[in-house]
Order: C-alpha cells, then sequence, then structure tokens
C-alpha cells in the first residue's frame, strides 16, 4: 500500500530551518521524512535531493564506523546554503535490514570481514532497501527534476525508474577517517558507489 502524508511543521536546526513532513504506510504503520527548504511553492528547475536511510549509530550516535551522520549534516548544510533541496529520510536502517540485524553484521565486521560479507553471512542482502515511496515524496512536494546527493549508483537508477528525471549527480564524499576506511573502499569496490581514488 502506498505512503500518504499525515503531518508536517516547521524545524528549526542547527542547520538553519526546514520543514519537516512525514508520510507513513497506512497499513504498517512504518513513517518516512521529508526534510525540505524552500519548497513553499512548486520549484522551477530542478531541487536538491539527497536520499538517506536510517542510521541510528551514525546519525544519533555519531559512529565511526559509517559516514552517514557527516553525510547527513553536510547535507543539511548544503540545503540550507542553495536555500531549497530536500532530504528525504527513509527508514530503512542497516540497508534495510534492520537494527538487530545490522548490529549481528557489526559483530561479523569486528572479526574481519567487509559489509557486504556480513549481511551475506547472515543470509541476508548486501543491500536490502527499496526505493518506490521516493516519488510519492517527490510528488507531493511537486519536484519533477532533481539533483541527487549521493555516490550510490543504484539510487540514481531506482529514480529514474520511478520517473523522475535525474539531471545530476552532486558527490558527497565526508566522514571518512581510520574506522570506517576499509568500509569506504568495500562500497566502492564491492557496491560501485562512485568514489575517486583520492577520496581515500
Amino acid at each position: 500500500m502506498p505512503i500518504e502524508f499525515v503531518a508536517t511543521s516547521r524545524l528549526p536546526t542547527a542547520f538553519g530551518e526546514f520543514k519537516i513532513s512525514v508520510f507513513q504506510d497506512p497499513k504498517t504503520g512504518e513513517e518516512h521524512v521529508a526534510l525540505s527548504k524552500g519548497l513553499e511553492n512548486p520549484p522551477e528547475g530542478p531541487v536538491l535531493v539527497r536520499i538517506h536511510s536510517e542510521c541510528l549509530t551514525g546519525d544519533a550516535f555519531a559512529s565511526l564506523k559509517c559516514d552517514c551522520g557527516p553525510q547527513l549534516q553536510a547535507t543539511q548544510q548544503l540545503i540550507n546554503e542553495a536555500g531549497q533541496g530536500v532530504i528525504l529520510y527513509l527508514r530503512q536502517e542497516g540497508r534495510g535490514i534492520g537494527l538487530t540485524n545490522k548490529i549481528r553484521a557489526y559483530a561479523l565486521q569486528d572479526q574481519g570481514h567487509d559489509t557486504v560479507d556480513a549481511n551475506l553471512m547472515l543470509n541476508l542482502p548486501a543491500d536490502a532497501r527499496k526505493y518506490d515511496m521516493c516519488s510519492i515524496m517527490l510528488e507531493h512536494l511537486q519536484i519533477k527534476e532533481v539533483r541527487l546527493i549521493t555516490n550510490n549508483p543504484l539510487k540514481i537508477k531506482a529514480l529514474t525508474d520511478l520517473g523522475i528525471n535525474v539531471l545530476d549527480r552532486v558527490p558527497l564524499t565526508v566522514g571518512l577517517n581510520p574506522f570506517n576506511e576499509e568500509y569506504l573502499k568495500t562500497k566502492h569496490n564491492r557496491m560501485s558507489h562512485m568514489y575517486k581514488k583520492d577520496d581515500f
């Protein structure tokens, strides 16, 4: 069942004032969020968009095992400076495998397995995320053309397959540290994430 728009409010943040809108799957109760700025009227031209999957450890606890927290904060800052854009915050923890399985995968990574193999060892896909809800969220915001803030080619393909016009990719390389360097290299080498050699 498709998600539905259910609530909205202004949201002052450390990176400027945004508008927060909640979308809910009426069958499962699952909620997704659009954090937007400068979209009170239908936009003229492409809009900065980031699809950000929930990461409790990175977004809330400042984990150094990933780059999720720095990516989220950098995107808020980028959108605030641009004056227009939206973050689609999808409740798909651990690339869609859930928090418990994510922590189980972390334990396997502590033993030396990379992020892909850890998921596979749990009989889970390397990436279980879905993006169909994005089309409903973007349609609600009257966004037809996007400049997608991502390093992940699967997100570009997903939006394109949904009929959304992705005019440009905006790279986002932040948050590299000694604890996540191998993780990011694995995403580049095994999941086709678009980093440059000098990013590492």
